[in-house]
């Protein structure tokens, strides 16, 4: 269920949205004061907000642009005021649409179901380029962090980069002196045995059995391969 958060300060307003999203399926929380609203927005796991402008405390537009210093979720502006000039500038902040009063309950609720779905999309491609997933072991990418069954793994700098070189290229075997070349680089100094070194230590902190490991295999006389199953 999507949680929906509506700061507005016209209460009839805020319950007639409130009403129609609940009967949508979403679950709604109304703030009619702007600093209690903002200090919502920013602590609870909201998945959209419907931001009115005109507000006692601190305006739309002040606190769209706090949101915006946090958090990535949708932003709906909502206003009587229109003005170009405004909406240039909430969408400017940030803001994801305008939307102006008067207005049909039914089309906030498209709105705020189109806005919900493609921003799922594009966490599901932002998450799917930057996460990669074998078993019980998880590599986030871009964050650089290393999870075995939903428990963090601490690994050192170079200890990640090989093991995010050889989970990228799945199934295919290395030799020492490639992954030297490609996590070191080229021009780095030192030798190739420090490649069986981190190996070593990865195994220990990522395989149930380091000894029999499961994800980095040894292939005798070849090099290493990342096994994908």
């Amino acid at each position: 269920m999507k949680y929906i958060l509506i700061i507005e300060d016209d209460k009839g307003i805020a319950e007639l949205e409130k009403d129609y999203l609940e009967a949508n399926g979403f679950a709604v929380s109304i703030e009619t004061d702007g600093i209690k609203g903002q200090e919502q927005a920013l602590r609870q796991p909201f998945d959209l907000i419907l931001l009115d402008i005109m507000l006692p405390g601190q305006d739309g537009f002040q606190i769209c642009r706090h949101i915006r210093e946090h958090k990535n979720i949708p932003v709906l502006l909502v206003s009587a005021k229109q003005e170009d000039i405004d909406k240039i500038r909430g969408l400017g902040l940030g803001a994801d649409d305008y939307i102006v009063k008067p207005f049909s309950p039914n089309e906030l609720v498209a709105r705020v179901k189109a806005h919900l779905a493609r921003y799922d999309r594009l966490t599901a491609r932002e998450t799917s380029k930057s996460v990669l997933q074998y078993g019980d072991l998880e590599i986030d990418e871009s964050a650089r962090r290393v999870f075995i069954a939903g428990k963090e793994i601490a690994l050192a700098n170079k200890e990640f980069e090989l093991l995010l070189f050889l989970a990228k290229n799945p199934d295919m075997v290395f030799s020492k002196e490639t992954l030297f070349d490609r996590v070191w680089g080229a021009e780095s100094l030192g030798e190739t045995a420090t490649v069986s070194v981190h190996v070593n230590r990865i195994r220990d902190k990522i395989e149930t059995d380091s000894a029999k490991p499961q994800y980095i295999e040894t292939v005798w006389g070849a090099g290493y391969r990342f096994r994908s199953r």
